[in-house]
Formats: structure tokens, sequence, C-alpha cells
């Protein structure tokens, strides 16, 4: 019986060995007959690498993500003829038909990229209108004549131009400065650093609303603010880095790039919001953590959005006619519009000098009429945005529907240059229409001559959202891929508070949100005005923390409150922050989690944060690229690593 068992077990091995062999030789075999491909992708004009180019061998899953110095190497690619496609934002897609890989040699195909016509539009500057007075650092001013005053469309937003010969002054960040009343009261007046750019775009309209600093948990525990889902600052960042400029400081809102992203959260099956809360040492800073606060809201099915009544009121005015702004509006009215249902109506009002209706609320079922409305838009005539809101609001009321959607959406470049062109006025008669149930939402078109601030504050009072549209995908982001988070709020006046225990946390600072910021004592103030979340939407916050030494357990509370959609009842959600949500690697956590943390430092920098004041794009784009490794199928982080690329070459060419 052993001698048998023996026999056995010898025969056993004998036949592990064989098929050890047969394996390895199969890998060998395998390793010899394949190929590689490589190469580097550049760009046609100027000659320099392109990072994150997604290069694919078309019918398969094989694929490469070009490093930051253009590169890319396929492995194991089977001998035969291949299709090669590669891929980036803002470049025309290049199909190389003929690329021929033979056993055991590598093929290189390198080829040039050429941007798409959206970036290799020429931008109408303004030279020597303005002398900029100082050029070196953040603090700048910028002197405007008298005859430009005269010439120029008033922009009497909160104080944005006097129009009187003068000096706009510009707020500068420094250490443990907050978003103080002088900060709060200087809006911009111009289009962007100068340098590293020399050329600003003119009339470009921001505001600055200062940095958040830190603050010692011993002074105020709690911090307090309402939510922004918006991503306009983003785009219009993105706008500017891709035609080769840096934005201007007061034009990035952290949280904006923070919530540009998808961050992956699921969303709850029946309560109003899930509540996420992670966290990790932080890689800008030594000694501090990162602490991330996620809001994912319920996602209502398309089907079950309620019926909608939109009147759209159109900027037909002659800045409307730059970059053909008017155009892009009706390309991307006609998306909404396709992607309605027969029993949503639609109303349009437009406005120049004065504003008439074009299309009286017409039953999508007469899908005709409308798209010969929107067709019919052409540009003329200086800007009356009052008048053209005060009819876009009658209209509205007009064909108010009880239960339904009713959104006036306005579609501009926020110059307003006849009427009266002020925002108070404006913003109280949107405060008294939302109490009626008409929300209004605000999207803005083109680059130069633009208004940012009006635009962000019409959509903020309006119960609606803020969106910029560069280009028709930003178009479809919104009307076609998001309509019913878009449309439907499932969440008015949501505040956020988060109470840290001065006991184990020794200061924090909030990252953004500064023109978001809530009184501590108004947060159970219900007349207090909040933010809105729509259907899916989500949110994200980003803290920097000290903790003390040897703390555990508890560091800390957050607290969400908000309105349903018809305001009828206020909810309360809480959840305890402890020291086990904060991992104890950055690199261990998820790419998504990275993700967020790096947008907001490419924010901070590009803002001129004194807390960013030792970091570099260079840093950013390193970790930015590392993270597109991971989500290579992320159409936004593939972009977001070209748009970190595009600020360092602008930096180191500028010498800035």
């Amino acid at each position: 019986m052993r001698k048998q068992s023996m026999r056995l077990s010898i025969g056993a091995a004998v036949l592990i060995a064989t098929l050890f062999i047969l394996i390895i030789g199969s890998i060998s075999t395998e390793a010899i007959i394949c190929g590689v491909i490589k190469g580097t992708v550049t760009d046609k004009k100027t000659g320099e690498p392109l990072p994150s180019v997604a290069v694919q061998i078309v019918g398969t899953t094989m694929g490469k993500i070009t490093d930051p110095e253009g590169k890319y190497v396929i492995h194991t690619v089977e001998p035969g003829q291949y299709s090669l496609s590669f891929r980036l934002v803002g470049y025309h897609t290049i199909q190389s038909d003929t690329v021929k890989v033979v056993a055991g040699d590598t093929t290189e195909v390198s080829v040039e990229m050429s941007r798409t016509t959206m970036e290799t539009e020429v931008v109408q500057t303004c030279k020597g209108v303005r002398d900029v007075m100082e050029q070196t650092e953040p603090r700048s001013s910028v002197v405007i004549s008298q005859e430009q005053v005269k010439a120029m469309p008033v922009q009497d937003v909160d104080g944005i131009v006097a129009a009187t010969v003068g000096v706009v002054k510009r707020y500068s960040s420094l250490a443990g400065l907050g978003p103080t009343d002088a900060a709060m009261s200087s809006p911009m007046a111009h289009g962007g650093t100068t340098p590293p750019n020399a050329e600003p775009y003119d009339a470009m309209f921001f505001k600055h609303y200062g940095v958040n600093p830190f603050i010692p948990t011993e002074d105020d525990r709690l911090s307090t603010f309402a939510v922004d889902i918006d991503d306009a600052s983003y785009i219009m960042a993105r706008t500017y880095l891709q035609r080769g400029n840096i934005p201007p400081e007061e034009a990035v809102r952290v949280e904006e790039f923070v919530n540009h992203f998808d961050y992956d959260y699921a969303a709850p099956e029946s309560e109003y919001f899930k509540i996420y809360i992670d966290g990790s040492p932080s890689p800008f800073g030594k000694g501090y953590n990162l602490l991330r606060i996620g809001l994912k809201g319920r996602v209502i099915p398309p089907d079950d959005r309620r019926a909608a009544v939109l009147t759209f009121v159109v900027d037909v005015s002659g800045s409307m006619n730059r970059e053909d702004r008017l155009g892009t509006v009706r390309k991307a009215l006609r998306m909404l519009v396709d992607e309605l249902r027969e029993d949503d109506l639609v109303g349009i009002v437009v406005y120049g000098s004065h504003a008439w209706t074009v299309l009286e609320h017409t039953s999508v079922k007469n899908r005709d009429k409308i798209i010969s409305g929107i067709e019919s838009l052409v540009p003329e005539g200086s800007t009356n945005a009052e008048e053209g809101l005060v009819l876009g609001y009658n209209l509205a009321e007009k064909h108010f529907k009880k239960g339904a959607i009713n959104r006036v959406i306005l579609c501009s470049d926020g110059v307003a240059n006849v009427g009266r062109t002020g925002a108070d006025s404006l913003l109280k008669r949107i405060e008294n229409q939302v109490k009626k149930g008409i929300t209004l939402s605000s999207i803005g078109f083109g680059l130069g001559n633009y208004n940012d601030v009006l635009l962000e504050k019409l959509g903020n009072k309006g119960n609606g959202y803020y969106a910029y549209v560069d280009n028709l995908q930003d178009a479809k982001k919104i009307f076609v891929d998001n309509l019913t988070g878009s449309l439907e709020v499932i969440a008015r006046d949501v505040k956020i508070q988060v109470e840290f225990d001065p006991d184990k946390v020794d200061r924090y600072r909030l990252l953004g949100f500064e023109n978001r910021d809530v009184k501590d004592e108004d947060f159970r103030d219900d007349t207090v005005d909040g933010g809105e979340i729509g259907s899916g939407h989500s949110c994200t916050a980003l803290y920097e923390i000290k903790l003390k030494e040897g703390v555990s357990d508890t560091i800390g509370s957050f607290t969400m409150r908000f309105k349903n959609a018809d305001g009828s009842e206020v909810t309360e959600l809480s959840r305890q922050i402890t020291v086990g949500d904060i991992n104890e690697s950055f690199h261990d956590c998820s790419a998504r989690y990275r993700l967020s943390a790096v947008a907001a430092e490419f924010a901070e920098i590009m803002r001129g944060s004194y807390w960013a004041k030792e970091s570099t794009y260079s840093l950013v784009r390193e970790m930015a690229w590392s993270i597109s490794q991971e989500m290579q199928d992320d159409a936004d982080v593939i972009e977001f690593v070209d748009l970190v690329s595009k600020a360092a070459t602008i930096k180191s060419k500028k010498g800035k």
C-alpha cells in the first residue's frame, strides 16, 4: 500500500513538473511571438510633448495614456496590422491605419496633433486701453481713462466700476487674512494675469472674496456655509488655459474646481442624502490632515421628473455676436428641447435695446414651432437686461403651473448697459419671484466683455444654478446628460455646519466657499439663504486640520440642514467625525479622493493663495498624471492633466 502511494506521488510530481515546463514554455513563446508599439505625441504647432493622450488599438481594449513627456508603450501586441487612434480633449483625433506589428520587434508610431478650431480661435483684446501699474506681485491696479469710462458698458454690480476716472483696487491674499469688508467690496474689471499673458481680455468682471485663513478652534469651533455645486469657475479657467492664458486669481473659486469632478458617491436608496466623510495626511502641508466631506442627493428617474414650464430669456445684444455666442446659445437650446417631454412647455423672451416675446409658452408636442423661435434669434442693439428679465418673469407668471418646475433660464454674457444696470433691482425682483415658486438659472457664454459677478449672483439668488458654457460639450453636460438634476431640485437652502472639538483639533481651514459663508448663529434660521441641490447632485468640501497630539475617537461633528423641494418641511442630518475617518497614508487613498485634493491645490496655486505659496504646478501635474493612470476612462480627469500641463508650460515660458 505504501509503495503504491509512493508510485502515485512520483507520478503526480512528474505530471506537475511537465505541466510547469509546458506553461513556462508557453509563456516564453507568447513573449517571443508578440511585439511592442511605442512612440511620442507632440503638438503640431509648438512641437511640445502632449501628456494624457489616449492611445488605443482600434477594435481592442489595449491602449495607454501618454506620460508627461508625451511618450507611450503598448506591450504584448500580437503580430498583425492595426489601426491606432490618438485622442485628447481640445485636439483633432488622429487615426493611423497602417501600423504593422512584427513578432519580437518594436514598431514606433509618433504623431503630431493639431488643436481644434475652438482652441485656435483668435480672441479680440484691447491693447493699450488699460495701463497696468504693477506687474510682479499679486497686488495690481488698473487705471481707467475718462474716455474709456464714457465708451464702455456700465457694470454696476455692487459698485464694480464707478463711472468716474480712477483706480479699481485688487485684494491681496496675506497670511491670516480672510474675506474682509475691503475685499468683499473690490470686484475686478480685467481679463487675466498680467504677467504672464501681457494682453488681458477686455472687460472681464470678477470679484475676489479673499482666502479663508486657519481658525483656532478655541476662538471659533464652528464652520458654517451654504452648499455650492456649480463648476462655472473651473470651466472658465479651462477656457483661459486652452487659449494660452492663466485666468485672473479672482476668477478662481476652489469649491467649483473640486465639485467639477465625479467622486463616485453612491446615491441613497430612500433618504434625501448620503453622507461621506474621509481624510488623510495632507500631501501639501506637513503635520496637517485633509478632511473631505461629501454629500450625494437621491436620484429621481427622468420619467418621474415633474413637468417643466421653462422660460428662456436670451440676450441678443451686440456683445452676443462675439465668438458666435448667440450661435452657441441656439444650439444649446435645441439640445435642451430635444430632451424635453411632451408635457413640458417652452416660452422665449429676448432682449437687446428692448425686450420682446418671441414665443408664448408652447407644448413640446409642437417642437417645430419652438425650434423655429430659437433659430430666429439674431444679435442686435444694446443690453437691457432688466427689461428682459421683467418680461421673462411676466411671461413665466402668466403660464405658471402649480406643482410643476417653473424655471426662467437666462442665457447671457452678463453685460447690462441700458436701463437700471445695477444688481440690486434685479436681485430684489428675483427673490420675490422665488417666493412665488419661479426659480432662475443663469448660463454664461463668452470670454471678453463678460460679467461673472452678476451671473453668479443671479443664479444664487434665483435658487437655481450658475453655469458657464464654452462649447457644445458643456451645453450637453447641462441639458442632456444631467437634465433632470439641472431642473428637479430635491433640497433647498442647504447649509452645512461642522463643529471641531477644541480638545482634539488645534485649528482648521475650509478650502473655498468664501462667498458662501453663513454666520454660525444663522445655521438654523430658515430665512437665511442656503444652496440648492438637484436630483443626483453631489457636493464636496475639503478642510485642512491640525490635530493635537495623541487624539483618539471623536474629533468633531457634521450637520446639514435643508428644506424639501417645496419648502414645507425642514430636515437635519448629523454624523460624528472620528480619527478613524482619516487614513494613515494619502497615497493609499482612492484615486477619486486624491483627485479632490489635487484639484483643490491646483485652484489654490492659481488663485495665489498664501497657503499654497510653496506648491508648484509641476508637483500638481505629477500627482494628476499618476491619478489619471488609474482613471483612464474618465475624460474629465484626462482633460484635467492637460490643463495642469498647460498652466505649468505657460508659467515656465513667462518665467513667473
